[in-house]
C-alpha cells in the first residue's frame, strides 16, 4: 500500500473532499451499497447519504464489498429523500437524479460548473430514482446505452458517474 501511496483512514478524513455527494434512495443491495462506499472512497466523496431501506453500516454484507470504506467515508441516513433534496438544494447542491426520463441530460453532454457543489441521486434496482425526486432535482443524468438492456447495475452506475464527474473537473482545472 505504501507503493501505491494510500491515504490512511486518518489522513482520508481530513483530506479535502471532492464537490459532490452520494445518495442512495431505496437500495436493496447490500453490496450495492458497500460497493458506493467503496467508489466514494476512491473518489474522495464528500459524504453518502442512504435513504429510505437503505442498508447501513456496519453489515457483513456491505462490507465484502466496501472493504472498510465505511470507516472512512461519511455517511448519514436519512429516512425522507424528498426531505433531503430539499434540504441540499437549500444549501447550494445541484441535485442531479440519475434516471432515464424524457429531456435527461446525457452524461457526455454534461458540464459540471467550477466551485458547484452536486448531489447525484441513484435509486432502487428495480424501480429506478423515485418520480417526485426526478421531478425535484435540478436535472437528470442519463448514461447513454446501445446495446439490448436498457439499465445498469447501481454499482456500476455510481463508478460511472464519479469518474466522469472527477474527470471532467480535473479537465476543467487543467490537470
Amino acid at each position: 500500500m505504501e507503493e501505491l501511496n494510500r491515504l490512511s483512514v486518518e489522513d482520508f478524513k481530513v483530506t479535502n473532499k471532492n464537490n459532490f455527494c452520494i445518495i442512495l434512495d431505496d437500495v436493496r443491495s447490500m453490496n450495492n451499497v458497500g460497493s458506493a462506499f467503496r467508489t466514494a472512497d476512491a473518489f474522495l466523496v464528500e459524504k453518502i447519504y442512504l435513504c429510505g431501506i437503505t442498508a447501513t453500516p456496519p453489515h457483513r454484507e456491505i462490507e465484502k464489498t466496501a472493504l472498510g470504506s465505511t470507516e472512512s467515508v461519511v455517511w448519514e441516513h436519512r429516512e425522507n429523500v424528498i426531505d433531503l433534496v430539499k434540504e441540499m438544494q437549500a444549501n447550494g447542491y445541484k441535485v442531479l437524479a440519475v434516471e432515464q426520463v424524457e429531456n435527461s441530460l446525457k452524461l457526455n453532454n454534461f458540464k459540471p460548473q467550477t466551485n458547484q457543489k452536486y448531489a447525484f441521486v441513484f435509486g432502487n434496482e428495480v424501480f429506478g430514482v423515485n418520480q417526485e425526486v426526478a421531478e425535484l432535482a435540478n436535472n437528470c443524468l442519463e448514461i447513454p446505452q446501445f446495446g439490448t438492456k436498457h439499465s445498469l447495475n447501481i454499482s456500476v452506475t455510481v463508478g460511472i458517474i464519479c469518474w466522469d464527474f472527477i474527470n471532467k473537473q480535473l479537465s476543467i482545472n487543467n490537470y
